[in-house]
């Protein structure tokens, strides 16, 4: 009997209706699997699909044989289990760097991954309309351009924006291009950015990647800086993704608040304990309104020992905020 055109794709037909028809409470028999693959034109018989079932297992395929009344197939151990799927979908969905028209897309992806009930459990979980997300949507092409930058060794050039009241771009500099040599992509307040070193600036800097514009690579490699960079170090004195000096500062701190610190700065933080219900701590961070912020967060369970230059700052950025919020911004 002559094959017919499918029988060379039979047994990857087969293999795609287990994957994405089949699951622990969705088995198929025999001649349920023949039936699918003949309404796709593809002839098969009882011992063809065993032994097509058994050559799958083989090639790593985790296939079981269930009984009930009869005898019925399913695919266990995916790559990914529902509960891991759904895992993904949400952060997906609440990444404001992800633009709503990506989100849709990872997430009918992600809806491959399981079979068509598992993805119909994975799509009720979907919100994305009224999300705020981000509106760039060019950002996927600059992250890739900043990895290969980064795995290269080599310097960037890209322009960087900002947006006005009427949302549209503003560039700096006049448009002008920006020159760095990249270290690293990270994630900070559900933002996605590139921390870089320039010539112009001290130390390190850092750039929303979906602010940046026409990333591209250059001939040139990157600064000797780049080598030194340690990024556990780093994160632990940047609040916020806002740079600034970095002083080295001592506080005190209500124990209640200890969580609070070893979440934020590691559990190798030094921590000195004090007399009623305080401990001390020394850190050095990069001042910045973000780090002022972040005090006023704790209220009066943290307090600046030391040094007095952050206290007075401190002070004067308090009142100045105070003076704002009983006068308003002065104007003209």
């Amino acid at each position: 009997m002559p094959k017919s055109a499918g029988q060379k794709l039979k047994i990857l037909s087969l293999m795609k209706i287990l994957l994405t028809q089949t699951d622990e409470t969705h088995p198929l028999t025999v001649n349920e699997l023949i039936e699918k693959l003949a309404a796709q034109g593809i002839r098969a018989e009882r011992k063809t699909i065993y032994d097509d079932i058994e050559a799958l297992r083989h090639f790593g395929v985790d296939i079981v044989m269930e009984k009930s009344k009869v005898y019925g197939y399913y695919v266990t151990g995916r790559d990914f289990q529902l509960p891991e799927l759904k895992l993904l979908a949400d952060a997906v969905q609440s990444s404001k760097f992800i633009t709503e028209k990506k989100s849709l897309e990872l997430i009918h992806k992600l809806q491959g991954l399981a079979s068509v009930y598992e993805a119909g459990k994975l799509r009720r979980q979907v919100f994305i309309q009224n999300r705020v997300k981000n509106m760039n949507e060019s950002i996927y092409y600059s992250v890739d351009s900043l990895h290969e930058a980064i795995t290269e060794g080599k310097k960037i050039i890209f322009r960087y924006f900002d947006y006005n009241v009427n949302k549209e771009r503003v560039f700096r500099r006049g448009g002008a291009l920006y020159s760095a040599s990249p270290i690293v992509l990270t994630w900070s307040d559900e933002q996605y950015y590139l921390i870089a070193h320039t010539d112009d600036h001290p130390g390190f800097t850092h750039y929303r990647v979906d602010r940046m514009n026409g990333v591209k690579m250059l001939n040139e490699n990157c600064d000797a800086a780049v080598k030194n960079f340690d990024l556990t170090e780093y994160v632990k004195k940047v609040f916020g993704m806002f740079g600034g000096e970095e002083v080295d500062i001592k506080l005190q701190v209500h124990q209640s608040l200890a969580g609070v610190f070893l979440d934020r700065f590691g559990k190798d933080l030094p921590m000195t304990e004090e007399q009623n219900g305080y401990f001390s701590v020394r850190l050095r961070v990069a001042l910045s309104p973000i780090f002022f912020g972040w005090l006023f967060q704790l209220g009066d369970l943290c307090s600046v020992v030391s040094p007095q230059s952050v206290k007075d700052e401190l002070i004067a950025y308090t009142e100045k905020f105070l003076s704002q919020m009983k006068n308003g911004y002065q104007t003209g």
